[in-house]
């Protein structure tokens, strides 16, 4: 019996196994660490950048004098003894530069306050936040470290660097940036997120090997060590090297770069993760994309893959190359889907295009429906761009030597500089003048008519 004082039997074990169990004790979660904010506090970058920096300048003086005070004892006793101030020197000058660097929020503004001999404060508005990326390379990975990496509009002066703070303040320092542009306070949680797609490692390890200048490496390759084995003349092997080097550089540097590759649909934009020894979070808040490009090879299309592109306002140089992938390769289907997110209320799959007259890169097509303007060309690669009209920053169209005589033009849509530069060719004169004026009042309209302030969470 059991009643007042005496605990209900045990729940019978294995296979209808009578108990008895000890009874369940609670799991010791560890404390929730503490929301930081950043609102009116100023804070500092991790101690480890002092110390990283002072031994990158240790090696970097050692590699340059060591070589040059080795063929005498002597002289390489003095460079060791030179060699302790030079090191307390320059970890002294890096800690105080370490220190004197601090970041806070005052409002809606970032303020980033650096300079050791002179100061340098400066207010960086983050209704202007165009994206975060929280990057970890596979050294600072190792020590629980993160870097913070803001994109702004203006070029290679509008990317700010926090390197380098604790995972934990890194993804804390995104997550109240991000609030703060939507226009929410820093005490908004983070946006949950729901994955869309997750590139499968097979599919990318095929993607990569399917490409003509891979292939064509591979093949170059295989063919010389075959003649350098079958005639004996070994020196054919040093031609080898290059295309082993060119190999490595197609398949084995993207490997690594896009494994793990997953794009998650979140409020505060589009998130995507990916990197196999050093891993890197971006975020693309909505509304920052300019313009996407489907790039679907020949060799690609009896596979129905396809990659997607886009262009983000302040990547630039190599950093917009490495950014510049929204899915390194995925079904047709998909790709279409993730283009109808970032431009909503259009299917783009579904837009009308008309065709151009033909050229000498195969046929092409445009269209445009009211929200945004799509142009398709391409024989064996098939290219589709894509660009909303609020994003558009010109039109304009010119008239080439060969297309003078033909009477026709070809169409361009401006966008901040990125891989995506959508161009209509080989249209009718008097069409592509008619698509310069439609597309300036579309952009125009959808301008004044956007529902998308820059502060994305605030409605108007």
């Amino acid at each position: 019996m059991y009643g007042p004082g005496y605990p209900p039997p045990y729940p019978p074990g294995p296979y209808g196994a009578p108990g008895p169990y000890p009874p369940p004790y609670p799991r010791a979660y560890p404390p929730p660490k503490p929301k930081i904010t950043f609102e009116g506090q100023e804070y500092r970058l991790h101690w480890v950048t002092a110390l990283l920096r002072g031994l990158g300048i240790l090696v970097v003086t050692i590699g340059v004098f060591l070589p040059l005070v080795m063929s005498s004892l002597r002289i390489l006793s003095i460079f060791l003894l030179c060699l302790l101030p030079v090191t307390a020197g320059g970890f002294t000058y890096t800690f105080l530069s370490w220190w004197q660097v601090r970041f806070w929020i005052s409002g809606d503004d970032l303020v980033y306050s650096s300079g050791l001999v002179r100061r340098h404060t400066r207010t960086i508005p983050l209704s202007r936040l165009q994206a975060v990326d929280v990057v970890q390379p596979v050294l600072i990975r190792v020590f629980g470290l993160a870097e913070v990496r803001l994109e702004l509009a203006g070029g290679d002066r509008g990317e700010v660097k926090f390197s380098l703070l604790s995972k934990y303040m890194a993804e804390q320092l995104r997550a109240a940036l991000l609030a703060h542009a939507a226009g929410l306070s820093g005490y908004t949680p983070e946006a949950p997120e729901q994955r869309f797609y997750r590139v499968p490692f097979g599919m990318l390890i095929a993607s990569l090997l399917l490409r003509v200048p891979v292939l064509l490496c591979a093949l170059l390759f295989a063919g010389l060590i075959a003649i350098g084995f079958m005639s004996g003349e070994w020196g054919v092997l040093g031609g080898a090297l290059p295309a082993f080097l060119g190999l490595l550089r197609g398949v084995v540097s993207p490997l690594m770069s896009y494994s793990l590759f997953t794009a998650s649909l979140s409020p505060d934009g589009l998130r995507l993760r990916y990197g196999l020894l050093g891993t890197r979070m971006q975020t693309v808040p909505p509304g920052r994309v300019h313009a996407v490009r489907i790039v679907e090879p020949g060799l690609w299309r009896s596979f129905g893959w396809a990659r997607v592109e886009v262009t983000v306002a302040g990547y630039v140089g190599g950093q917009q190359m490495r950014t510049a992938i929204l899915l390194p390769v995925a079904p047709r289907r998909v790709a279409f889907s993730i283009l109808s997110m970032v431009f909503p209320g259009t299917d783009v799959a579904r837009v009308r295009l008309l065709p151009a007259a033909r050229g000498l890169l195969g046929s092409a097509a445009a269209g445009t429906d009211d929200v945004v303007f799509v142009s398709r060309r391409g024989w064996v690669c098939h290219t589709l761009d894509v660009v909303g009209h609020a994003r558009a920053q010109s039109m304009q169209f010119s008239v080439g030597p060969w297309q003078r005589l033909r009477g026709l033009a070809t169409v361009y849509v401006d966008t901040p500089p990125g891989p995506v530069r959508l161009a209509a060719p080989n249209r009718p004169l008097e069409e592509a003048r008619a698509i310069v004026e439609s597309e300036a009042w579309r952009a125009r309209r959808a301008r004044q008519t956007s529902d998308r302030p820059e502060r994305w969470a605030v409605k108007k």
